[in-house]
C-alpha cells in the first residue's frame, strides 16, 4: 500500500488522471476499477474519479501490478534544446526536425523523456500541444500544471497565434488566401495515421481553417506564410497538398518523386534538403501568471535558410 501526499505537480488534477500518470503500464480499465471499488482513499475516505486533488492531500493508492519494461529498455538520454522563453511557469524550446515531442507508434522516446532526463530535479514538465516529428520550431511546455490548463484552455478557444513557414511546390495562387476544409482522421492499411479532406456534409469531418499568405515566390517554388485557426491532425499538410501544392519534404501527402530528387539535390547545384520544410515560427499566448500577451519567434533553420538562398539563385 501506498500513501503519496500531493505536491504541486498534482494540484487540481482529476483523481483517475492522477493514477494514471502515477501508474504508467496499468490499463486505464483497472486504474478506474480500483476508483470504483473503494481501494483508493483521498484523505482516508472514498472519493470519485473526477475528484480534485489539491496540495497535501494523501492519496492511499493499493498495490497494482505495474507491465514491466523490456529488459533492454534504456532511459531516454537527457538533452536541452534551445531555449526561446523559460520562466517559474513555463519553457519554450526550438524544436529540431526529425524528433518528436514524445516516445510512442515506434519511437522510444521523444523532447518531453529527454528534457525529464536533463532536468531531474523539474517537478512537473508536462507538453502544452503537439509538433509532428518533421516539422521545426515553437514547442511550449508547462512547469506547473496551472500553466498547463490555462495555456491549454487558451489552444482550445483559439486565443494564440500561430504561424507557420512552409515551402510549397509551384506557384501558389495569389487570391487562394483561406482554406476552410473538412477533414478526416483515419488509421491506414499499417495502422499509420492519415488524415484526408472530407466535404462539408461528412459526419466524420471537422471543420478546419487555414490562412495562407506569400512570403517569397520562386520560379517553382513559393514560400509561405500559414496561420491556423484550428489546430487538427497533420492539417496545414492536408490542406497545402489538397490545394494542389504539397509541402517540399512531406513524406506522407507530399509528391515522393520530387521529395527524392531535391534531397538528392538535382536541379538545386548538389544542395541537399532531406527534411519537410515545416517551421513554426511564430506564437503569440497570454502568460498563465500575469496575463501579458507573450510573443515568441524561432528563427528559420540553417539548412532552410540555405534552400532558400539556392532557390534565389539561377539554376
Amino acid at each position: 500500500m501506498r500513501r503519496i501526499v500531493v505536491d504541486e505537480a498534482g494540484e487540481g488534477q482529476r483523481l483517475d488522471n492522477f493514477l494514471i500518470r502515477l501508474l504508467k503500464g496499468v490499463p486505464k480499465t483497472h486504474v478506474y476499477r480500483v476508483i470504483r471499488s473503494g481501494e483508493v482513499r483521498v484523505n482516508k475516505g472514498r472519493a470519485g474519479a473526477d475528484t480534485r486533488l489539491a496540495i497535501g492531500d494523501e492519496v492511499r493508492v493499493p498495490p497494482v501490478r505495474v507491465a514491466e519494461k523490456p529488459a533492454d529498455a534504456k532511459p531516454a538520454p537527457p538533452r536541452e534544446f534551445p531555449v526561446l522563453f523559460e520562466d517559474d511557469h513555463l519553457l519554450a524550446i526550438d524544436k529540431p526536425a526529425g524528433v518528436a515531442v514524445h516516445g510512442g507508434s515506434g519511437v522510444s522516446f521523444g523532447v518531453i523523456e529527454q528534457l525529464r532526463q536533463a532536468r531531474p530535479q523539474a517537478k512537473f514538465l508536462e507538453l502544452v500541444h503537439r509538433l509532428d516529428k518533421e516539422t521545426s520550431g515553437i514547442l511550449l511546455l508547462a512547469k506547473k500544471r496551472s500553466a498547463l490548463t490555462a495555456l491549454q484552455d487558451q489552444f482550445r478557444a483559439r486565443d494564440t497565434g500561430k504561424t507557420y513557414a512552409a515551402l510549397v511546390i509551384g506557384s501558389w495562387p495569389v487570391k487562394l488566401k483561406l482554406i476552410d476544409v473538412a477533414l478526416h482522421k483515419y488509421l491506414d492499411a499499417a495502422g499509420e495515421r492519415r488524415v484526408r479532406t472530407v466535404g462539408p456534409e461528412s459526419e466524420d469531418g471537422r471543420r478546419s481553417i487555414t490562412l495562407v499568405k506569400i512570403a517569397q515566390a520562386f520560379e517553382a517554388y513559393t514560400l509561405l506564410d500559414v496561420t491556423i485557426k484550428t489546430g487538427r491532425t497533420h492539417q496545414i499538410r492536408v490542406h497545402l497538398a489538397h490545394a494542389g501544392h504539397p509541402i517540399v519534404g512531406d513524406d506522407k501527402y507530399g509528391d515522393f518523386t520530387l521529395n527524392k530528387q531535391v534531397a538528392r539535390g538535382e536541379g538545386l547545384q548538389g544542395q541537399r534538403f532531406e527534411r519537410m520544410f515545416l517551421h513554426a515560427k511564430r506564437l503569440a499566448f497570454d502568460h498563465p501568471a500575469s496575463g501579458e500577451r507573450i510573443e515568441l519567434q524561432a528563427p528559420l533553420p540553417p539548412e532552410c535558410v540555405t534552400l532558400l538562398a539556392r532557390l534565389s539563385q539561377p539554376h
